[in-house]
């Protein structure tokens, strides 16, 4: 008959293994909360970015049409509510295909977004707003035509 050193230490009881198992799904969830925030906030970059691209492609477009521009043509006000993604061509001038390129270029890249324009003297200011609960949820860029 075979005779344990330490009778009562047989391996490991059931409360151990339940200790055990709290302990890792306690880690899973918190894995999980980091991986909810962490695409929250990549969402949040990726709204900024496409602003920022889309204020400059804008900006470029006025250069290019500096007259225009210059006379505020260009200026453009927030819509409320927010223009709906359509790629329906809009007929009229430079200035107005522009802007509705762009309107809807912001409508399509960035849900619930609208954008404003306003130029004073050389100064143009492109503001553009959006829905963001976990960032910034708007960009100011300033330049001069």
């Amino acid at each position: 008959m075979l005779r344990l050193a330490h009778p009562r230490s047989r391996g490991l009881t059931l409360v151990e293994i339940l200790v055990a198992l709290l302990i890792m799904s306690i880690g899973l969830l918190g894995l999980a909360g980091l991986q909810t925030l962490s695409l929250k906030f990549n969402t949040s970059a990726y709204y900024r970015s496409q602003a920022t691209a889309l204020s400059y492609d804008f900006v470029d477009r006025m250069r290019a049409n500096r007259p225009a521009a210059r006379a505020g043509d260009y200026n453009v006000a927030a819509q409320d509510p927010p223009p709906a993604c359509d790629a329906a061509q809009v007929a009229g001038s430079v200035a107005e295909q522009d802007i509705a390129t762009w309107q809807n270029a912001l409508a399509c890249r960035i849900p619930q977004s609208t954008g404003e324009v306003a130029i004073v003297g050389n100064d143009v200011t492109v503001t553009v707003r959006w829905n963001d609960s976990q960032g910034e949820d708007e960009f100011m860029f300033r330049t001069a035509l």
